[in-house]
């Protein structure tokens, strides 16, 4: 494939959220001069008018679209309707518009969630609709494999070379640290800085602490991003992961340390844990040339830096 025209204009949906913002940083490092940003209060994308006209409007050369309601376990559990409806208006709004406008490239990010339940590990791209979904998710997931069939579909029927890529867990600056909605690893980073601030003796973690999962720096899934638009075009969803996972014990020992919590970690066994194991086959990625670069301890302390720099400091806590 040729090298992308870096003076050419890249539309970057969702880019106020914890990905877009990262591939916006990507896209800017590789010398792309014209990135253009959609963030939810410029346009809603679930309104299908609103995302055509802003798109064609736009008239970009590339699409990335990192736009999505996401959210952790007991998000998605509790609203599935939400994750369901607006995931898939999202996608399918940008899609239409994105060939109205005859977009060239489109990138369409995934989530891991979309494979089975009790997949084999790692988990190929070709385990998708194999078995049943993880239930505390299963909206959201059918949500982004319909986004799946979807580039796959205007690929086959208008011959775009349109892509999809299923990243991995993700965490790094920008994300969402509510302990309602968040993730599990910045939801442990904020349990655990502010159980050390106030002096707690203990720290309880959902679940049984057994569950393996993957994390990836949402700067490295940016760099993969911006190599992918010039190394892949295929039908077929790419996985984007590190390929090597840790325990959630594992993981919230890690975060104790990283802030200096030195208190007893509990675990919540009535708490879902979720999928036992989630860990991404990574060798189709890897053999376009692209690898990792930020080990999960160097992500851990640049990701509690930038909590500490932004949402404590905004807090005055």
């Amino acid at each position: 494939m040729d090298e992308l025209d870096r003076s050419a204009r890249v539309l970057v949906a969702g880019s106020g959220g914890l990905v877009g913002s990262a591939v916006v940083r990507a896209l800017e490092s590789a010398g792309f001069t014209d990135v253009v940003g959609a963030r939810s209060a410029q346009v809603d994308l679930r309104d299908a008018d609103a995302a055509r006209e802003f798109v064609t409007a736009t008239a970009p050369a590339v699409v990335v679209d990192a736009a999505a309601r996401v959210g952790g376990i007991a998000a998605n559990n509790a609203r599935p309707v939400e994750f369901l409806h607006d995931n898939l208006r999202i996608q399918a709004n940008l899609l239409d518009a994105a060939h109205a406008a005859d977009t060239g490239r489109v990138l369409f990010l995934g989530s891991s969630c979309i494979y089975p339940k009790f997949a084999e590990q790692p988990i190929r791209e070709d385990s998708l609709l194999t078995g049943p979904l993880e239930a505390t998710n299963d909206a959201y997931a059918v949500a982004k494999i319909a986004g799946i069939m979807g580039v796959q579909s205007y690929r086959r029927e208008y011959g775009r070379r349109w892509i999809s890529a299923m990243p991995t867990n993700l965490y790094g600056p920008g994300d969402n640290f509510d302990l309602e909605s968040s993730h599990v690893l910045p939801a442990l980073i904020r349990k655990f800085h502010e159980a050390a601030r106030d002096g707690s003796e203990q720290v309880v973690v959902w679940g049984t602490g057994t569950p393996r999962r993957e994390f990836l720096h949402v700067d490295d899934l940016a760099a993969a991003c911006v190599h992918l638009l010039e190394a892949y075009d295929d039908p077929a969803p790419i996985n984007v992961g590190t390929g090597q996972d840790v325990t959630i014990a594992e993981l919230a020992s890690a975060v104790a340390r990283t802030v200096g919590f030195t208190g007893e970690i509990v675990y919540d066994t009535s708490r879902p844990d979720g999928t036992p194991r989630k860990v991404l086959d990574v060798s189709k990625i890897e053999a376009t040339g692209w690898k990792p670069t930020i080990g999960l301890a160097e992500g851990l302390a640049s990701t509690y830096r930038w909590y500490l720099d932004n949402i404590v400091v905004e807090a005055g806590t």
